[in-house]
């Protein structure tokens, strides 16, 4: 099983290593870092990713995955890196995103009559890239796979390493990583936080979702 990430600067970096460490466990997992250069790839906080390959020397995969963060407005305008999504989620067995790395995917058009998800403050967007959007933690739809925002991309991982390895895989990574959560606040999703909790969010991303939408127009613009 080949399994691609792709990198670009500015990624959120535990959309990346949350799936990265389940999907990396699943017996023989062969997994790529995939950028447009080899050097360090800067993510949202001072951590650094050394991709493994280059867009043009990367092996043919057998599982795509993207993750998101605010990068991704430069990504999902980049030729390059539209041209690999599109080449490789061509031929890949499962295609698959994580928060807003759903948009790099409806950039390469792959999105279009699919039923998926993204980060919360980013959901009714994915309309604009011709899918239909669902409110959930996890969406399958045939061979595409997203997750929701951030932390969802593990639960997303362990969804897909059942599909990959079988339940029973699935769990034993679940338990080698003691993956059990019990959140100390309930404010994890929008129908869960309380009402300034949610106000300071939506205000928080405001501005950011404007920029995205102005990034958004012209990377479909281009397809």
């Amino acid at each position: 099983m080949n399994i691609t990430f792709l990198l670009f600067p500015n990624l959120t970096q535990l959309d990346f290593t949350g799936p990265l460490q389940v999907l990396s466990r699943l017996p023989g997992a062969n997994v790529a870092l995939a950028a447009k250069h080899k050097a360090p790839v800067p993510t949202d906080t001072v951590l650094t990713l050394n991709p493994t390959h280059d867009l043009t020397d990367c092996p043919p995969t057998d599982l795509l995955c993207i993750p998101g963060g605010f990068g991704i407005d430069d990504a999902m305008r980049d030729e390059e890196t539209i041209a690999f999504v599109k080449r490789e989620g061509g031929r890949a067995k499962y295609i698959t995103s994580v928060c807003t790395g759903a948009f790099i995917l409806g950039a390469a058009g792959l999105l279009k009559g699919k039923k998926a998800t993204t980060h919360w403050a980013y959901h009714n967007e994915l309309k604009r890239v011709g899918a239909e959007p669902v409110k959930a933690r996890v969406v399958r739809d045939g061979n595409l796979f997203t997750g929701g925002g951030v932390t969802a991309g593990i639960d997303f991982a362990f969804t897909l390493a059942a599909e990959v390895a079988g339940e029973d895989a699935a769990k034993a990574i679940q338990l080698g990583l003691e993956y059990d959560p019990a959140p100390p606040f309930l404010a994890g999703s929008p129908e869960k936080a309380a009402g300034p909790v949610l106000k300071a969010q939506e205000m928080r991303y405001a501005p950011r979702i404007e920029a995205f939408r102005t990034a958004l127009a012209k990377a479909m613009n281009q397809s």
